[in-house]
């Protein structure tokens, strides 16, 4: 057996080399992870369907969140990477779940992000996704494939933040025990959300990241407030002591995300696409009953592209559209619509903290 590589990187171009890492699963059925300890479970959300074929037969295929319960679903020792989560749950329970990932008995999280805006699903309805890190699936099937690397330990909680309990959570970590090299940085993710965007404000991605490190995307629940196109605002990142003027400036929302000319085809309609690195895959249109704004779901995945900084990163995007012509002169528009935000990126530990997450009542879509 060749030890030189550690299983971690995998692409189809080194699919083939064999390596000593260890594979191992955690789930309802297995919550510890243990090798050949899978399915044993004797009792569970499944025992009384399974009641005539006994252990093994599904007895714990989900578990049970109770109302402002914090569970850990995983708790991992030793050396190793997460490499694939499956989870899937109601849509309702979306916003309600906060994940928080902790690498190496770190105090604080890497990742604290309401469930479904972690797999680019921030509206409480049910998307899909075709892209590389990220994939849904029908009916809410959520997938990540974020290479997520530690070297003492990694845990996985849930909390439900509402006063009724969460049944039915269903979900895998798949990862293996492996040695991780010095060079391999740690995974974080953080949400934020401007509802609504301050007048003539921009609204926050990320601020105070220090450390070296590089950004890798970002998922963004956007609900528009005002008639008219949306999209018209620059997203910036402020690298390494960048003040007033950040070193990347975009030229539009859209342009950012791989569209162009308002996303619009056909003519007068939004043209939804998820491709590997970027996508429009969510458009809520108002109803003419209840839903009264248009809602959109985004992303951009810098996986061929990242940003790298050394000491420090900002990252923010104006909220900017159009006033209706006068005269036949267009002029901007500073909005101030609903935007919710997700952005990962890699770096060293330690991290700085994040903004303390909202409550329960602003986390919601409203």
């Amino acid at each position: 057996m060749n030890d030189s590589f550690n299983g971690l990187g995998i692409s189809l171009g080194n699919l083939s080399r064999l390596s000593s890492a260890l594979t191992r699963s955690i789930s309802a059925e297995n919550p510890t992870g243990e090798k050949g300890r899978g399915g044993m479970a004797t009792s569970g959300n499944g025992e009384v369907v399974a009641r005539e074929l006994g252990q093994g037969w599904k007895i714990s295929p989900s578990i049970h969140i109770g109302a402002r319960e914090t569970v850990t679903l995983a708790e991992i020792r030793g050396s190793g990477a997460i490499q694939h989560i499956w989870i899937t749950t109601h849509p309702s329970l979306w916003r309600r779940l906060v994940l928080r990932f902790y690498w190496d008995d770190e105090p604080t999280p890497s990742v604290e992000v309401p469930l479904g805006d972690f797999f680019c699903n921030g509206w409480g309805v049910r998307c899909n996704v075709n892209s590389l890190p990220v994939a849904v699936n029908p009916a809410g099937g959520f997938n990540s494939y974020w290479q997520m690397p530690f070297r003492q330990s990694a845990r996985i909680t849930l909390e439900n933040l509402a006063p009724e309990p969460a049944p039915d959570f269903y979900y895998q970590i798949d990862y293996t025990l492996t040695e991780v090299p010095p060079e391999e940085a740690y995974f974080h993710a953080q949400w934020r959300r401007s509802n609504p965007v301050r007048p003539l404000d921009v609204h926050t991605l990320l601020d105070g990241v220090c450390g070296q490190g590089h950004y890798v995307g970002a998922y963004l629940a956007w609900g528009v407030n005002n008639n008219g196109w949306w999209g018209e605002g620059e997203i910036k990142f402020y690298l390494d002591g960048d003040a007033e003027w950040p070193t990347l400036c975009g030229t539009g929302t859209e342009d950012y995300f791989g569209g162009a000319w308002n996303f619009e085809h056909p003519q007068g309609q939004y043209g939804l696409y998820s491709t590997p690195f970027l996508g429009l895959p969510q458009v809520i249109q108002p109803d003419g009953l209840y839903q009264s704004q248009q809602r959109f779901g985004l992303y951009r995945w810098h996986v061929l592209d990242p940003i790298r900084f050394q000491q420090d990163l900002r990252v923010t995007i104006q909220d900017l559209g159009w006033r209706s012509p006068l005269e036949g002169k267009g002029r901007f528009l500073p909005r101030q619509d609903d935007i919710a935000s997700t952005a990962f990126w890699y770096q060293t530990e330690p991290h700085a903290p994040f903004p303390a997450l909202p409550t329960l009542n602003d986390l919601e879509v409203i």
